[in-house]
């Protein structure tokens, strides 16, 4: 998905036990020459669409905090 001038793209990561993890890599999409930021585990679930739909929430989030950036 695009937000905001990042590719993010959140993930659900199966864990043993039964547990899914809430992974999300966002890359800026104006200069792909800078690493992304990636983030694993941000929290668990019981289900996979409850990981995926928090990290997109979260990823959301955390671009929102950033300072703007300059053309």
């Amino acid at each position: 998905m695009h937000y905001k001038g990042y590719d993010v793209a959140p993930a659900a990561q199966a864990l043993p036990g039964g547990l899914f993890a809430a992974n999300l890599v966002i890359q800026d999409e104006v200069s792909l020459l800078k690493p992304a930021f990636i983030f694993d585990e941000l929290d668990y679930f019981f289900e996979s669409d409850l990981a995926v739909a928090y990290a997109a929430r979260w990823a959301r989030m955390w671009i929102d905090d950033r300072p703007l950036r300059c053309a």
